[in-house]
């Protein structure tokens, strides 16, 4: 049984537990990540799954990676290329008559002129709007109460910022942050391609439907990364592990010690602080700062366990809404689908033909089932990245909402093999030589997301994001400034602010809120 001392530990080589990781030691302390799996990336890495092709497990593409980041941890030098930037999105129509939207170009689909014009508006007003949250992102996001000058004054610039949207602006943005997608849709729009779209993207991820709050605060915050220079998703060379590998090669620069196959059983708690961790093989570690990349049940419920918390936070813990309902699905194919009416199939492709088309699809994980006619987000990533097949095949990618965590009947072979016949039924209505192509497949479903990538309800958020769940109310009421009540321990993962995609920001400020604790 072996004890080493280091200045911090971080559970979790994920993304967000990398850029922490090497702020700190940027910093000038000594850093040790422990990593379940072999490799590092979390849910953010390419691995095989049929013999000679190569997929994005989870997360599919980048659309948010702070600019910050990629900047100060060289990460370009390091192997961060991308196959290709601001791929459109084509809202797919069975006629092939599709809709094609590119920053606030949108076009095709009998798009009338005035959706078109509308379309301007509403893309640069929810723009300004997401302005409002980024400037937010790369701050610790202040105390609502027992503040010190540093949050009064973070308080007053986020007051600000809204007060400079100005007066029309500012009542637009509370009027409508904390309503539906579909409703704000049904004033704007007419297109119902359109509609569905965006609405597919204010719901992607996440167990809401287009007529669930807090859709417009979702749709909000995934126009974050307009503002980091994505005016449409990016595919990294190699798939999405490119872009953990290279922090990870950043992180070994900066002289932080990785380890792989240490999986942590146990945060050691010493009268009220955290002061080591317990590896699932009995060895030991100490640190004055543990930093936990993991979601907040698990970090809470799991290492550190309830006994040893205050129950008032622990009911907290308990109620963070994790409940996932997106699948993904893997597709090896014998060559190109053929989508009716399209010529491109390297764009993101959607199936959403209108927002009512959507909110139906949520409708059956209310009871437990899986969606009879599911949303998806498509992509063929080979088309750009040869590395990721062989030649003349290809690897289709795809985000498939909705498939509920409980699946009333249980998911097992049969159920996954009965949807996955779903998904593929639906998408060879868009592209009918898709069947015939399909070689090999590999259906994630939330609980396999779990599992496999340890996210408590294989939510990639670590929660939800919503109006009580976002900023200073993340994850909940005493562990929403990347501390917690336990002395010593933090969070860095998606489960804090400002949220997850592969942004990085939680990580950075995490190392930012400790640096400074240390000081202090």
């Amino acid at each position: 049984m072996a004890t080493d001392t280091f200045d911090v530990i971080v559970i979790g080589a994920g993304h967000n537990g990398l850029v922490c990781s090497n702020y700190l030691s940027r910093a000038g302390l000594k850093v040790l990540v422990l990593e379940a799996a072999a490799q590092a990336g979390g849910a953010c890495i390419t691995r095989s799954f049929s013999e000679g092709f190569a997929v994005s497990a989870c997360a599919h593409s980048v659309s948010q990676l702070h600019p910050d980041i990629v900047g100060d941890l060289g990460l370009e030098s390091l192997g961060l290329q991308y196959a290709v930037k601001n791929l459109k999105t084509i809202a797919l129509s069975e006629d092939g008559n599709h809709l094609s939207i590119l920053g606030e170009r949108v076009e095709g689909a009998q798009l009338s002129d005035s959706d078109r014009q509308a379309y301007g508006i509403f893309y640069n007003r929810t723009k300004r709007f997401a302005a409002v949250l980024a400037n937010l992102a790369g701050k610790c996001p202040p105390r609502l109460v027992e503040g010190g000058l540093t949050e009064k004054l973070s308080l007053f610039k986020l007051g600000l910022d809204i007060r400079m949207l100005g007066k029309t602006e500012m009542r637009e943005f509370m009027r409508i942050a904390t309503i539906n997608i579909f409703d704000v849709l049904e004033e704007q729009f007419e297109n119902p391609l359109l509609k569905g779209a965006i609405s597919f993207d204010a719901v992607l991820g996440a167990h809401m439907g287009p007529r669930s709050p807090n859709t417009v605060l979702a749709y909000i915050h995934r126009q974050m990364g307009s503002l980091f220079g994505f005016a449409g998703p990016a595919l990294p060379q190699g798939g999405m592990g490119t872009v953990t590998q290279a922090i990870a090669r950043a992180a070994v620069a900066n002289k932080v010690d990785i380890r792989y196959n240490c999986p942590v059983k146990e945060i050691t708690i010493d009268h009220g602080r955290a002061v080591g961790v317990v590896l699932q093989d009995g060895s030991t570690y100490s640190a004055a700062q543990i930093v936990s990349n993991a979601d907040p049940g698990t970090t809470f419920k799991g290492l550190v366990g309830y006994p040893k918390l205050d129950s008032g936070f622990a009911r907290r813990v308990e109620n963070i809404r994790t409940k996932s309902d997106c699948a993904k699905l893997h597709l090896t194919l014998d060559g190109l689908p053929e989508f009716t009416g399209s010529s491109d199939a390297g764009q993101r492709m959607l199936i959403a033909p209108d927002a009512a088309y959507v909110e139906r699809a949520f409708n059956h994980s209310k009871y437990g089932e899986y969606s009879s006619a599911p949303a998806m987000e498509i992509l063929i990533p080979s088309v750009h990245d040869a590395s990721l097949a062989p030649q003349g095949k290809h690897v289709m990618s795809i985000i498939v909402q909705y498939a509920p965590f409980m699946l009333r009947t249980g998911w097992d072979t049969q159920s996954k093999q009965a949807f996955t016949n779903i998904i593929v039924q639906r998408l060879a209505r868009y592209a009918p030589n898709l069947p015939g192509l399909i070689i090999d497949s590999e259906l994630l479903t939330p609980q396999d997301i779990e599992q496999e990538f340890r996210i408590t309800g294989g939510h990639w958020h670590h929660c939800e994001l919503a109006l009580d769940q976002i900023a200073m109310m993340r994850p909940v009421y005493g562990a929403t400034r990347y501390s917690t009540p336990i002395e010593g321990l933090y969070l860095c993962g998606a489960g804090c602010h400002p949220g997850g995609n592969v942004m990085g920001m939680a990580g950075k400020n995490s190392a930012a809120a400790i640096i400074k604790g240390r000081s202090t």
